[in-house]
């Protein structure tokens, strides 16, 4: 391999990171760019590789759910971050979870122990001119690369505004107040994993008036330029929505049972297991952008949280991402360069399963591109091939970035369709089956034309 062209990858995320140990493996010299510690983002605290912000969760692992069905794939792809993710996974229910600090450390060991390898911790402001480049700087792309990549696209960079959730140390709760359990009693190995603190009605109004009274952060533009990820709401926002929306939303009581009434709550806070030692919790869809004194004073009326101390408090930030279908291929390669890829949320991704995936498939494509062959996409019906066919094909007059769902593979034949209308979980059955099924005779196919990997 020493006369390939080297491949360049510009940022240490979820996706860079898989995109080095995907190239890397194909026998593909790298050069991956981080500007961590040296130059910290607005959301981040470590200079690990793969550190997560937002949430320690990687969605749903139950079976026949659209996440499930993402990460069978790029398990069967030999993704080395969901391998590493089941290795420090902490209870959530049917969620993959992990404990942040060690899956960062894991990750950053792993891309420092490959010797093709070189990690340059330095930010990039403009592409490198040589080889093969990887776009992978997530949603806090740094000002000057991004105005950089406007330069070269030719087209206006997009935006929308994201929080993370706030985390508390777990001797600060109260536990008289609260109670453990899954919703519907439902967890992968049949533990209750969740810390639940129980609202009554009177708890939820009180709670509801004081987080729309609550002064929250000057954002980085104008008020009215502003436009929130659907998926990720933060609170305050949501509750301006409806008295009620919060208790159809993250404080949904569905499923849930307080033992010492016997009865369903009013609402419910819901608390997740942020590492293995179990020392702190997140509150589950409790991403704001309130003031840090506002956060501590507004979340301690949730019962059990009164003398709440806090590892964390929510924050918001820009996320940054291209016009993906206007320039992109299924391959992940810019339209206008083919020597150029992006992967992870800039590409126009949301969740860090979907970095993960669009990650492994750049750098693999990378690999391909170095070694004179021609870069692969998946078919539609798989789940990664429909996440590509998106983010390259969506409409582009409106355009914003999606996670996994069944509704971006093709639908089934209209027989089928009709035979499954009552019967979603049949259809959703039905969907993986299909996509396993066509993954499969993919893989075969590469393998016997001898072009896999």
């Amino acid at each position: 391999m020493g006369n390939s062209p080297v491949i360049h990858i510009l940022g240490g995320g979820l996706a860079g990171s898989e995109a080095a140990w995907q190239a890397a493996s194909a026998g593909c010299r790298v050069i991956l760019y981080e500007m961590r510690p040296a130059r910290m983002t607005p959301a981040h605290q470590t200079g690990w590789l793969a550190e997560l912000v937002c949430s320690n969760s990687l969605k749903s692992e139950q079976e026949f759910t659209a996440p499930w069905l993402l990460k069978q794939e790029l398990r069967r792809l030999g993704s080395l971050l969901l391998r590493l993710a089941d290795e420090v996974r902490v209870p959530a229910g049917h969620a993959l979870a992990v404990d942040r600090e060690a899956f960062a450390r894991r990750v950053t060991e792993a891309i420092e122990s490959l010797d093709l390898v070189e990690i340059r911790r330095e930010e990039v402001t403009r592409l490198p001119e040589d080889g093969i480049v990887i776009v992978a700087t997530g949603p806090l792309t740094s000002d000057a690369l991004a105005a950089e990549i406007t330069r070269l696209t030719g087209s206006e960079r997009l935006y929308f505004y994201d929080a993370i959730s706030p985390i508390v140390y777990a001797d600060s709760l109260d536990y008289s107040k609260i109670f453990r359990a899954s919703r519907y009693g439902k967890s992968l190995e049949g533990s209750a994993d969740y810390l639940n603190c129980p609202l009554t009605r009177e708890e939820y109004e009180r709670f509801v008036d004081a987080l729309l009274a609550a002064q929250t952060v000057t954002p980085h533009i104008p008020e009215d330029n502003i436009r929130y990820f659907e998926a990720c709401l933060p609170i305050e926002e949501l509750a301006r929505r409806g008295r009620d929306a919060l208790r159809f939303g993250p404080m949904k009581p569905t499923g849930l049972v307080d033992p010492r009434t016997g009865r369903r709550p009013w609402a419910v806070v819901q608390l997740r297991q942020e590492n293995l030692r179990a020392d702190s919790y997140n509150l589950v869809g409790f991403q704001n952008h309130l003031r840090f004194s506002e956060q501590e004073r507004v979340l301690r009326l949730i019962p059990g949280l009164e003398q709440a101390e806090f590892v964390r408090f929510g924050q918001i930030h820009r996320n940054t991402y291209i016009n993906a279908p206007a320039l992109l291929e299924p391959t992940l390669q810019l339209k206008q360069n083919p020597a150029i890829l992006f992967a992870g949320q800039i590409s126009g991704v949301e969740g860090y399963v979907e970095a993960i995936a669009t990650g492994l498939l750049a750098g693999r494509n990378a690999a391909r591109l170095a070694r004179g062959l021609p870069a692969l996409a998946p078919p539609p019906e798989t789940a990664l091939g429909a996440l590509c066919r998106y983010i390259s094909g969506a409409d582009p007059r409106d355009y914003q970035p999606a996670n996994i769902t069944f509704d971006l593979l093709p639908p089934l034949p209209e027989d089928l369709r009709r035979k499954l209308a009552h019967d979603r979980r049949a259809r959703h059955r039905e969907l993986c089956r299909r996509a396993q099924e066509v993954f499969e005779q993919w893989m075969q196919d590469c393998e016997r034309a001898g072009t896999a990997g």
